[in-house]
């Protein structure tokens, strides 16, 4: 999710937990709801859009979202690596004390910021729910280590997962539900499988790739629907490992409006992100690389898939909800693990004109279905 900032189906049937939807990749207008099997037996598809030849522009934010309750920096050290540093969050009501389970978002990147997450909040405002969010070290407002540029041993899926520890505690959350947006939702899973977390009481998978050689897979192919100027511009500047100039960033745009972000202008909330992105591209380009295609990273051989069976109704009682966009570059086969393969319940939303941020995109329809799933039993 690196940019710079200035350039910047078919129809709904009968889903199994074994068999994605067979969807027609020529048609984008259709929101489907694929609701995994439940232990009573599989849920209908929901149909809530017919299909169009053209796509209709997002509509994006549709009214403003509250201002946070409170902001703070969480002192983080990480004995492993002898990293010391400060965790900077923003929190909307108070998840310590409320009744309700808190909601704390994770961001994508790695490196993005939370900026782009930000309508999330709306789920206080509407649902009386908790809501936390935060930078994770190395961007943001959190403490920087510039100088751990391309140190693969210290930027790992494990600092993150124990800075994310150290934040519940910093606020005193023992309870709380997890919502990872991308990297976030990576992270999520991995931290489910590996740590089986006592407090995760549900688990939110925004936009998030299962394993990420499907994920470059995918990726190259939709590239491959770019203009051909754009294609050679993204392999010459890869071929001469020139992937900072300013040609190889515009030619990435040009993905990026397709499958990243398709509101336009982009918004306030991507900007803030892209900006940071590009002025601190530490963390992303160590463990993803330059591009969302060109995955060079200590994450570029990443595969949770096989043990994604150990998340189960013991690790997330409340279940999963796996959220994905139409145009997303996290199309519906990298994410597909986690609807086919843990043993807990899962639900599976989809958005007809979002790509990888529906919740700048199609906000509205976001909020609600996560709020639905939040406060469902």
């Amino acid at each position: 999710m690196a940019m710079r900032h200035d350039r910047a189906r078919k129809r709904a049937g009968s889903v199994q937990r074994q068999h994605l939807p067979n969807v027609d990749k020529d048609k984008t207008s259709t929101l489907f709801h694929p609701l995994v099997t439940m232990p009573n037996g599989p849920v209908p598809l929901i149909q809530t859009m017919s299909s169009t030849t053209s796509d209709p522009p997002v509509p994006g934010q549709e009214r403003p979202y509250p201002e946070p309750t409170e902001t703070g920096k969480a002192s983080f050290h990480y004995s492993e690596n002898g990293l010391k540093g400060e965790t900077a969050y923003k929190v909307w009501g108070h998840p310590s004390s409320s009744r309700k389970t808190p909601l704390i978002c994770v961001h994508g990147g790695p490196g993005a910021t939370h900026n782009y997450l930000l309508p999330i909040s709306l789920i206080h405002q509407d649902y009386g729910i908790p809501v936390v969010m935060y930078d994770q070290v190395g961007c943001g407002l959190s403490t920087r280590f510039r100088d751990k540029k391309g140190d693969t041993k210290f930027w790992t899926p494990q600092l993150f997962m124990s800075e994310f520890e150290n934040l519940c505690s910093h606020l005193g959350i023992t309870k709380y539900s997890f919502l990872g947006q991308s990297w976030g939702g990576m992270l999520g899973g991995q931290f489910a499988i590996e740590r089986q977390p006592k407090g995760m009481q549900k688990l939110i998978i925004s936009n998030s790739p299962a394993d990420m050689i499907t994920w470059v897979e995918v990726a190259n192919r939709l590239r491959a629907k770019l203009p051909k100027d754009v294609q050679e511009a993204l392999t010459r500047n890869e071929k001469n490992g020139t992937t900072d100039s300013d040609e190889y960033h515009k030619a990435v745009e040009v993905f990026y409006r397709r499958h990243a972000c398709r509101n336009d202008p982009w918004p306030k909330e991507a900007l803030d992100t892209f900006t940071a992105l590009e002025e601190d591209p530490t963390v992303y380009e160590t463990m993803n690389g330059p591009s969302e295609f060109f995955v060079i990273g200590s994450l570029k051989t990443w595969d949770i898939r096989k043990d994604l069976h150990k998340i189960t109704a013991e690790t997330v009682p409340g279940g999963m909800l796996i959220m994905n966009g139409y145009h997303d570059e996290a199309q519906d086969e990298t994410t597909a693990a986690f609807f086919t393969n843990p043993t807990c319940r899962v639900k599976w939303v989809r958005y007809a004109l979002s790509s990888h941020m529906p919740m700048l995109e199609e906000t509205e329809k976001y909020v609600k279905d996560l709020g639905t799933f939040l406060t469902s039993e």
